[in-house]
């Protein structure tokens, strides 16, 4: 009885970890959607003089001039365009209202798969090789497009063949790298605001997003991991220890009444 009643008070103070855990990490989450929502709808408005095909924004003027002038401002509306419509849409893919309703998620998924791989990588890939912050920070760019096309790619397969758990990390990574965007113009106003050097400022604000963006989903794969395999061994354990009490009391009981008559 001691053993079955320590292994069900170690279970259950497990399961109320479990359970504070999820109520933080679920506000969490929903924190960081909103948050790039918000980061990706002011981007899309900032950008929005990039369609203006009569004047040029300062900034496609800062790059001029360009060995590929023509192919860069093209890349550059549709990487504009296709973030624009694919943050959002995978950002609404990540909630729990779109994952129940199976035949819009496979939908909305289809399309922002197809927009992601032939649309928003191949342009940032273009885009990468004049980035402002030199060779560095291209290697980040092209990086972040290998990260979220392998990604892309993987998931699609893993939807594919029914692996749920290898399709959410696969996604879990795209939306990640997705979000450097946001992260990245943050950091970069934050960093010029206590006066760093802006050709560091670049460097960091890029690879600090994109290697963290990496690091925090692969841990967060592992730790789920390691819980599923911590409770189906908790569950075992606590089996195995009731079976064997039950085969005691049953032992006992059919033990009392041929001891009785013996007596």
């Amino acid at each position: 009885m001691g053993s079955n009643d320590r292994s069900s008070k170690s279970f259950g103070d497990l399961m109320r970890r479990r359970g504070v855990r999820q109520f933080f990490g679920h506000w969490v989450g929903r924190g960081f959607l909103i948050l790039m929502w918000v980061g990706s709808a002011l981007i899309t408005a900032m950008s929005l003089p990039y369609f203006d095909f009569g004047t040029l924004p300062p900034f496609v003027i800062e790059k001029l001039p360009l060995r590929f002038e023509a192919l860069w401002l093209a890349s550059l509306r549709v990487h504009v365009a296709a973030a624009a419509l694919t943050f959002p849409l995978c950002l609404a893919l990540m909630t729990r209202m779109l994952q129940r309703r199976t035949r819009w998620h496979r939908y909305l998924g289809r399309v922002t798969g197809v927009l992601v791989l032939f649309a928003l990588v191949p342009s940032g890939i273009v885009l990468a090789f004049d980035a402002k912050g030199g060779r560095s920070v291209t290697a980040g760019f092209l990086l972040s497009a290998a990260i979220v096309g392998g990604s892309m790619i993987g998931g699609v397969r893993a939807a594919r063949r029914r692996d749920l758990v290898s399709h959410a990390r696969a996604m879990r990574h795209v939306v990640g790298q997705m979000s450097v965007a946001v992260v990245s113009r943050a950091l970069i106003v934050g960093l010029d605001a206590i006066g760093v050097d802006p050709d560091i400022a670049y460097v960091v604000a890029l690879w600090g997003p994109v290697l963290a963006s990496v690091a925090i989903v692969e841990w967060s794969a592992r730790r789920a991991a390691f819980w599923s395999r911590n409770r189906v061994e908790f569950v075992e354990r606590i089996g195995r220890e009731i079976s064997s009490l039950a085969l005691v009391v049953r032992v006992r009981a059919l033990l009392r009444p041929l001891a009785r008559l013996g007596r």
